[in-house]
């Protein structure tokens, strides 16, 4: 919930079934809000609960929480909210739940003509589509404004609750009895819809999804506890965390009613985002979905997604600047495409390439971020199936959240290869090597690396002057973390450097020896501990900042 408010979001949909479990993750839910100042709200998903006989046990269920500190209120009612459920009792809803209630359900327009009953009203179809729950087709095609303009019309001067979304896809065989295969194009989606909703300014905004996997619109960290319903298959591997970063400044102008993000970018930032493979590949011969499966909901078919057709092979990139520059984008063995990229918040696309993903700005000849994506795009069928799902990284490098085993629980049911393993296989503590190299690099230095923390003020070696002992040398550090009962604003800045053979003892420890697995390039100058930390960073932050990571939660690049 802390990453979610440091971006500004301020509620979260709970969405709920009628399981046995259901309140007892409410309770964890309420509480964890209100311990982390946040608030949270009902939505029912009316896939599971009874539109036509359960609007009192509706009802009682929001009187339930209505209380609670951490319940989001509208000018003092209860909000509460819901996925489809037209043909719900409304009074009767309300009576039963016995407080005022704000009731702002996913009603459909053509399914609930008088929306005089409603306070608001949230629409779901957060993407393009042909207005049959499909991706567009040719002569029935509908954009996600001609939605918003259906919802407005139809609320008259009441409030309405935008969708915003950044991808879609899901892949579901017959290994589970939830069998769905089809994708929504997602391709620079996120971004256009952000400047959408500047321009349309709703009163409410709610963004889909924080942690739906199983759909891959997921924008939360993929470490957040949840188990396996089976999509670990296209997740693991994949963060989204960027998306959020590419959200922040638009929120920010959101809420200041501007009509563009970039007085709200603090600094300069890339997110860039593709799929793991182009869109021909053929994975029919190892494919989870090419066999018949329960199909009751008309969303499975099999082979390639329903709606592949409409995603475009490309790497799609936002830039986030506080001056303008010049960006590079190589992409795998196509030729680097060089554009200026403005101040502000800017996308550009460039057709995919297999092999590494590459990314350097550069501004008045020097270089400001650069760096190699940690996922490949290939020729081959990851883990043998169609993978629809979208890999999001970004500069400058942050660590990500990775599946942990009960995330993971499920991988490989259903899968019809064997070199597939339930762990990740990507590194989230760290950026592989920063490549391409600055238009200017520094000078390289012959200092070799210490095992003591430099000072601020030390020469920082290069790539090229580093000596590396053997990988039998029992003392050289390529993997660690923190250090038992020290601050966690320390795991980064560990995670980092002791990858980098440099683990200095006290912060961080060392977890494995031998090689270190890359050798991240000088860039920047040393860095700094951020104001009001103490000394114990300083080592860190002069190793870490000079390869361009300086988070700034621990490190200052202004050191005086």
């Amino acid at each position: 919930m802390q990453k979610a408010k440091a971006i500004s979001i301020d509620a979260f949909a709970l969405n709920i079934g009628v399981d046995d479990y259901t309140d007892t993750q409410l309770g964890f839910a309420y509480e964890s809000a209100a311990r982390n100042g946040m608030k949270v709200f009902i939505s029912f998903d009316f896939n599971w609960w009874h539109a036509n006989t359960q609007a009192v046990d509706v009802g009682h269920k929001i009187a339930q929480y209505a209380s609670l500190p951490a319940q989001l209120k509208i000018s003092g009612k209860v909000f509460a909210s819901s996925f489809i459920g037209d043909g719900l009792d409304v009074a009767q809803m309300r009576a039963a739940a016995g407080v005022d209630v704000f009731w702002a359900p996913n009603f459909n327009p053509s399914q609930t003509p008088n929306s005089g009953a409603l306070d608001s009203a949230f629409n779901w179809m957060a993407w393009p589509n042909n207005g049959a729950n499909k991706a567009p087709q040719l002569g029935q095609s509908f954009s996600v404004a001609d939605g918003d303009n259906a919802y407005k019309a139809w609320l008259g001067s009441k409030p309405y609750m935008a969708p915003i979304s950044p991808w879609f896809s899901t892949h579901f065989g017959p290994e589970v009895s939830y069998s769905k295969n089809w994708v929504f194009p997602g391709d620079l989606l996120w971004y256009n819809r952000w400047k959408e909703i500047l321009t349309l300014a709703p009163r409410y905004v709610e963004i889909i999804t924080w942690n739906d996997y199983g759909e891959s619109h997921y924008i939360g960290p993929l470490d957040s506890k949840h188990t396996d319903d089976g999509n670990s298959k296209w997740v693991n591997d994949m963060p989204h965390e960027g998306w959020m970063d590419l959200a922040k400044p638009f929120i920010a102008a959101y809420k200041a009613g501007a009509s563009n993000p970039d007085a709200y970018i603090s600094e300069d930032q890339i997110i860039y985002w593709y799929r793991p493979t182009f869109k021909s590949l053929n994975c029919d011969a190892t494919d989870n979905t090419l066999q018949d499966a329960n199909n009751s909901s008309g969303n499975y078919f099999k082979g390639r997604p329903n709606g592949y057709e409409t995603m475009e092979d490309a790497v799609f990139v936002v830039s986030l600047l506080k001056t303008a520059g010049q960006i590079t984008v190589t992409s795998g063995g196509n030729s680097p495409v060089t554009y200026q990229a403005p101040v502000g918040a800017f996308a550009q696309k460039i057709p995919m390439g297999v092999g590494k993903q590459r990314f350097q700005l550069v501004r008045n000849g020097q270089s400001v971020l650069s760096g190699t994506s940690p996922r490949d795009i290939s020729s081959t069928c990851p883990c043998g199936i169609y993978n629809f799902n979208a890999f999001v990284g970004k500069l400058p490098f942050e660590r990500f959240g990775t599946l942990d085993s009960e995330g993971l629980a499920s991988l490989t049911a259903g899968l019809h290869v064997s070199t597939c393993q339930p762990t990740p296989t990507l590194i989230g503590t760290a950026p592989p090597p920063n490549d391409p190299q600055p238009t200017n690099p520094p000078p390289a230095s012959t200092t070799p690396p210490t095992s003591n923390p430099p000072p601020a003020s030390s020469t920082i070696p290069t790539q090229t002057a580093t000596t590396v002992p053997p990988a039998t040398t029992p003392t050289n550090c390529n993997g660690g973390t923190v250090a038992d009962g020290e601050s966690a604003n320390l795991t980064g800045l560990c995670d980092f450097s002791c990858s980098q053979g440099y683990c200095p003892p006290g912060p961080c420890k060392c977890t494995s020896f031998g090689t270190p697995g890359w050798s991240a390039p000088l860039t920047k100058p040393p860095g700094c501990p951020a104001p009001g930390l103490d000394d114990g960073y300083k080592g860190l932050c002069a190793f870490t900042c000079a390869r361009d990571y300086c988070p700034s939660s621990a490190c200052s690049p202004n050191c005086g």
